[in-house]
């Protein structure tokens, strides 16, 4: 929609910046699961950008599975409340599983997914998002692999959304308020 365009603000990641720090996390990635099959359990919608990208820089065996999940629910802050919904997941049970996610805000989603995980007997389980607000994080929770620590902005682009526009943008911005 070309109205919505004007409520973007200034880039806080430019796309330059972002593909440099993916390689880097596939470099990471490559070098600690070494000799090992990889299962990636990715998050929907925001994280399919910065999925494509990175997997495409992993040269580990590797199988793909995704979850849609929600918690922002059309606003601009997290409910709270995570809609999860129900897949059916391969047997994942001695696996080495890596959680892809955008954005880790408050921690309730990577939260009740790690903890749904767990029970599935996965041999190992680690966490990669592309942006932390640090500052925002109120759940007991960290993500193993980091893309950039951001400030308590609400971002759009590069998957990120508002009302599912803007994740066609190159980089990361800032939605105006």
């Amino acid at each position: 929609m070309s109205n919505k365009t004007p409520n973007i603000d200034q880039i806080l990641v430019s796309q330059k910046a972002i593909q440099k720090r993916i390689t880097e996390l596939a470099e990471a990635i490559t070098r600690d699961y070494a000799g090992k099959e990889l299962t990636i359990i990715a998050l929907m919608k925001g994280s399919i950008v910065f999925l494509a990208d990175l997997l495409r820089l992993i040269p580990l065996p590797m199988r793909l599975e995704i979850i849609p999940v929600s918690s922002y629910h059309g606003g601009t802050v997290s409910s709270g409340i995570v809609t999860l919904q129900t897949v059916p997941l391969p047997d994942i049970t001695d696996r080495h599983l890596l959680l892809i996610d955008d954005i880790l805000d408050s921690g309730k989603t990577l939260k009740v997914l790690t903890e749904y995980l767990e029970t599935k007997g996965p041999a190992s389980l680690r966490s990669c998002v592309l942006l932390h607000k640090k500052s925002k994080t109120i759940e007991n929770i960290t993500a193993h692999y980091v893309g950039f620590e951001i400030p308590d902005e609400f971002v759009v682009g590069y998957g990120l959304d508002y009302q599912e526009y803007y994740r066609n943008l190159p980089e990361i911005r800032v939605l105006k308020p």
